[in-house]
């Protein structure tokens, strides 16, 4: 049975705002960007534990999982066989808080 991969608040408005920096260059960079990137994060719902920990999360390890240039950190729930996907960054910038 697979995961349900969920993504936060937070995790949509970053995608959301590294498609709109892509976009303002090139729109259809933009768009390969962002689709691919939601079509990365769907091994999650069949394969939770494929990105390594991530010990700096509030909430225990969390874990990451790079597409590209861009680190997508994440929650795994086993007992209720949920993902959340928390934030999307491009690997250049600063850590982000969790």
């Amino acid at each position: 049975m697979d995961f349900k991969v969920i993504w936060s608040d937070q995790a949509i408005e970053d995608l959301r705002e590294q498609c709109a920096y892509v976009g303002s260059r090139d729109p259809e960079a933009a768009l390969r960007m962002g689709n691919g990137i939601l079509d990365h994060v769907q091994i999650l719902a069949q394969f939770p534990f494929i990105g390594p920990p991530y010990p700096r999360g509030t909430r225990g390890p969390l874990r990451e999982i790079v597409f590209r240039s861009y680190r997508i950190f994440y929650d795994v729930n086993e007992e209720s066989r949920r993902v959340d996907i928390l934030h999307v960054r491009h690997g250049a910038r600063d850590e982000p808080v969790l």
